[in-house]
């Protein structure tokens, strides 16, 4: 069974894959996640979130950003930077989906793990969205879990394309959240901010070197840091030919890398809540997919290493 979170209102909102200087569309994309989730065959428990409440927001948010947010009153400069108008369609999307990282996480601290359906908006700022992203769900979660003493300390692994910018920007100075990431190197954001790790590739690394980088890098942090959770920004625009992609990994390179992830996490006993981060391109179903393949992969990789072989992962999760 693997538990996933999913809200009505993640299925509407911009799409980023519209062609530049062009009306944006309505995306599909978390709807056709949601719905070949259900056609899958695999068995899935849906939880609803509740929007992540006002107090929560402003926490790791500018109280002014915030209320420009939920009044649908964005200006246009922050619109610009964002990549979308903030309708009040989008803005109630902007507060279901960090409520839903949030449970996402709860639900892997009972069950091993969980994922959001949505999510992975690594590039909001205090005052303002950026790069298709309103608030910072992974932040904004991070921030809860640890201030609501659910964990103590916990690891945001961000293996999407481009850094994890806002979360590590969100997240400095809060020494019971660390931050890594993996991202092509060129790619945006042009000025990086500074994780507790960041691996930055050349452009074109393919599966070899890339998820031998990743397991090299990945694996003595976590022994550094022992977290109580990991929040992993799984995104899938890593795959060669992504629209705004700069690395070549394959379909199989991507299914590797969460068997990986799943792996050093599992062996640790650190529970994992994912969330969908990036993809982009015209064929919306296949990068729907892609994403579904990797809840999928995480889900079955814990699965398998709890019922096989325990011992080897060290101790069971919840």
């Amino acid at each position: 069974m693997i538990h996933v979170v999913h809200h009505p209102n993640y299925v509407a909102a911009p799409d980023p894959s519209a062609q530049r200087g062009s009306k944006m569309a309505q995306s599909s994309k978390n709807g056709l996640i949601r719905d070949m989730l259900r056609d899958s065959g695999v068995p899935v428990a849906w939880h609803t979130p509740e929007p992540m409440p006002r107090a929560w927001l402003e926490v790791v948010h500018d109280p002014d950003y915030v209320a420009q947010v939920l009044a649908a009153a964005v200006p246009r400069d922050k619109e610009r930077r964002i990549g979308f108008a903030v309708t009040p369609q989008v803005a109630r999307r902007a507060q279901a989906v960090p409520g839903g990282t949030w449970l996402a996480a709860r639900l892997a601290l009972e069950h091993g793990f969980a994922a959001n359906s949505a999510g992975g908006s690594h590039h909001a700022l205090a005052d303002t969205g950026a790069g298709y992203c309103v608030f910072n769900d992974l932040a904004l979660a991070a921030v809860r879990l640890i201030e609501e003493a659910t964990v103590a300390r916990l690891l945001v692994v961000d293996v999407d394309v481009h850094q994890g910018d806002g979360t590590a920007a969100l997240t400095a100075g809060r020494p019971e959240i660390a931050t890594y990431s993996i991202h092509a190197a060129k790619n945006f954001p042009v000025r990086k901010a500074r994780s507790t790790l960041d691996v930055a590739l050349a452009d074109g690394v393919g599966d070899d070197d890339y998820l031998a980088t990743l397991e090299e890098t990945l694996t003595p942090l976590l022994e550094e840091l022992r977290p109580q959770l990991i929040l992993y920004q799984a995104g899938v625009d890593p795959l060669a030919g992504d629209q705004l992609g700069r690395l070549a990994l394959t379909e199989a390179g991507l299914a590797h890398r969460e068997r990986l992830v799943a792996r050093l996490a599992v062996e640790r006993a650190i529970p994992l809540a994912s969330t969908v981060g990036g993809g982009y391109g015209a064929d919306k179903p296949a990068i729907a997919r892609r994403h579904v393949t990797a809840i999928l992969t995480l889900g079955e990789t814990f699965a398998s290493f709890l019922t096989s072989s325990p011992a080897e992962a060290g101790a069971q999760l919840p």
